[in-house]
């Protein structure tokens, strides 16, 4: 078994409110949803313009794990709201 863990932290540019941050948030968990990996809010829950987001997937190969995080990092990156202050990923074998 493999897990695959990513913790990335980011900024909502434009965001005025809890209330716009949590719309950008949700967007981008529906879509990370859809492929099958978890996702959660982690960290600056109360910042508005401010975000830290937790993904983690198991399968049985780390090749694949790769390239479910690289989809996952697609959506960030193509979000035009967010900038992407870091990102650490990390795979584990059990």
């Amino acid at each position: 078994m493999v897990i695959g863990a990513l913790k990335v932290q980011m900024r909502i540019n434009g965001a005025r409110s809890l209330k716009e941050k949590r719309k950008v948030l949700k967007s981008i968990k529906d879509r990370v949803k859809q492929m099958n990996i978890s996702i959660a809010e982690v960290d600056d829950q109360d910042k508005w313009q401010a975000a830290t987001i937790g993904l983690a997937v198991v399968s049985n190969d780390a090749v694949h794990i790769n390239s479910m995080m690289d989809k996952v990092m697609n959506v960030f990156y193509s979000n035009g709201d967010l900038e992407i202050l870091n990102s650490q990923f990390e795979i584990v074998h059990v």
